[in-house]
């Protein structure tokens, strides 16, 4: 392991952290648990910057969703909680990127898998495939899991009362939305 940043990590770190706590916090809805996402995402990348081709905020995100399943497909990992931490306010960032409370609890609701389809596809406008890809899985998956979870939350009571009044409509029967 080297003992230097390599070139460009510190930036894209400065630059890129918040978005990325954002996105963890959307994926797991615990605040130390999106910490801990992106702390072993950086910690992963660190390793193989200098090899990452392209965009390497699309490779961070990977780990983390990568991290997140991990997190999902495992019960027990053998961690044990030291304290509870106090919840800390979220608000509307200036990117677009709402971390409202209601938001939150809507997302909440849903099964990870679920969860991680509509956060890279929704909040971070993946394409299906990049999505498939970012999670390991088919395009039909993500076709699957983002009808479902879309259908969950329009049912959502709370989700729907914070909507503007003309979003709250429900579709014509026979199309889609």
């Amino acid at each position: 392991m080297r003992d230097t940043p390599p070139a460009g990590f510190v930036d894209f770190v400065v630059a890129r952290g918040s978005a990325l706590h954002r996105t963890a916090v959307l994926l797991t809805h615990q605040e130390q648990s999106a910490e801990d996402v992106v702390q072993i995402a950086l910690a992963k990348a660190w390793k193989s910057w200098d090899r990452i081709d392209g965009n390497h905020e699309a490779y961070v995100r990977q780990i983390m969703v990568n991290e997140f399943a991990s997190a999902w497909r495992r019960r027990w990992r053998g961690e044990v909680p030291t304290a509870d931490l106090p919840e800390l306010p979220h608000a509307d960032h200036g990117d677009g990127v709402s971390t409202r409370p209601v938001l939150m609890a809507a997302l909440a609701t849903l099964p990870p898998r679920q969860r991680a389809v509509v956060v890279l596809r929704f909040f971070h406008d993946y394409t299906e495939a990049a999505t498939a890809e970012a999670m390991g899985t088919s395009v039909g998956t993500v076709k699957s899991q983002t009808f479902k979870a879309l259908a969950a939350l329009r049912v959502s009571a709370d989700l729907r009362k914070d909507l503007p009044p003309d979003l709250t409509v429900s579709a014509p029967e026979g199309t889609l939305r």
